[in-house]
């Protein structure tokens, strides 16, 4: 099984890509491979609301979003993973998201059908760590990535999440949740 991981964290080689990498060790366990996209890496501008993709259903700012359409499509399975930021992903994974208005459009206002549109196969993960320990920490991040995967006609299939992680290669340290996340790659993988 192909897997797209989109890392969302600015922070190379932080608790949000251990994190990841943990899951992705899952997906590789039950024969799958990964293809990564580091966000920070690539130059997305946000959405600028013009409304073009509402008529074609392709957005049409050029720039390094464009080659990650096909990517998307192409996927069975999406893993995306952000750091908490303010409650919700980073800035670099809300471009990414708010890019796949493009899709949406697709979908639902030119009602375009597909194999990528129809397949129930298709299948969204979501990986986070944040800092703080709080008791709604996640629920912003879920609920866009809920609706993200939606646009791109994938269902939502589960998420691993983890609180109270703070200090940089933090999460390396905890064997248990690093299992965890393995455990969550082979299933998210079969």
């Amino acid at each position: 099984m192909k897997v797209l991981a989109i890392l969302g964290s600015p922070r190379k080689g932080g608790n949000s890509e251990i994190l990841l990498n943990a899951v992705l060790d899952g997906v590789k366990a039950q024969g799958g491979n990964a293809e990564i996209i580091r966000l920070s890496d690539l130059r997305i501008s946000p959405c600028i609301g013009c409304g073009g993709c509402d008529k074609t259903g392709k957005c049409v700012v050029d720039d390094d979003m464009q080659p990650l359409y096909d990517k998307i499509i192409a996927a069975k399975r999406i893993i995306l993973a952000s750091p908490i930021y303010f409650y919700g992903i980073t800035a670099q994974a809300k471009a990414f998201v708010d890019r796949t208005q493009a899709l949406w459009s697709r979908k639902r206002l030119l009602k375009k059908k597909g194999d990528w549109l129809d397949d129930p196969e298709r299948k969204g993960f979501l990986v986070s760590v944040a800092a703080t320990k709080g008791e709604r920490v996640f629920e912003g991040a879920i609920l866009t990535m809920r609706y993200a995967y939606d646009a791109m006609g994938m269902e939502y299939g589960g998420e691993m999440l983890v609180k109270g992680v703070d200090s940089r290669g933090e999460m390396k340290k905890n064997e248990k949740v690093l299992d965890e996340a393995v455990l969550k790659g082979k299933a998210f993988a079969s």
